[in-house]
């Protein structure tokens, strides 16, 4: 019966957790991107990127870019659209522990605030936020959910920050085994 109650009350606290975090940045989003590429660097909106992921069509300014960066559209639209299945609340819990952290510090490498300030927490929230509807997460709606007006992006990791995206799903689900041992 301890046990239980230990369990239940986790949970609510998990639960009181994200949804502080879902009401904190629910009306602030990014609506600019800074999207890097080595030396060269191009500001753009969120609407912008969001409609080359959604169709492929890259805007004007944007498929000069990646003309420039010699990278192909094809293969950024696919990092930015890859899913990784994982529900708020699991990734909740998964990115509030020394583990999560590290993949946070990691991730936060491709995706951070201009001034990369409080980088770990802006990045938990897009995070969380992108998987809250649908229990998906992509970058792409990472991005656009990210809870500064502002958002950079190396777009050289971008690859390998999907790739990385989509093992966390499997990573995660270990992690949580070994603590709910504990």
């Amino acid at each position: 019966m301890r046990s239980l109650r230990f369990w239940l009350h986790g949970c609510l606290l998990l639960t009181a957790s994200v949804g502080a975090t879902l009401y904190s940045t629910a009306g602030m989003a990014a609506e600019k991107v800074i999207l890097r590429y080595g030396i060269f660097q191009e500001s753009l909106s969120v609407a912008e990127l969001s409609s080359f992921a959604a169709t492929g069509e890259p805007s004007p300014t944007l498929a000069a870019y990646m003309k420039l960066a010699n990278k192909k559209p094809e293969e950024i639209r696919d990092a930015l659209n890859k899913e990784v299945k994982i529900s708020a609340v699991v990734l909740d819990r998964a990115l509030n522990n020394s583990f999560g952290e590290r993949v946070l510090d990691e991730v936060g490498k491709t995706i951070h605030p201009p001034a990369n300030v409080a980088n770990r927490q802006a990045l938990r929230s897009a995070l969380v936020l992108s998987a809250s509807d649908d229990g998906k997460l992509s970058l792409i709606e990472a991005i656009q959910k990210y809870p500064t007006q502002e958002v950079e992006v190396e777009g050289d990791r971008l690859v390998d920050t999907a790739t990385k995206l989509s093992e966390l799903e499997s990573g995660i689900r270990k992690i949580l085994g070994v603590l709910e041992k504990l």
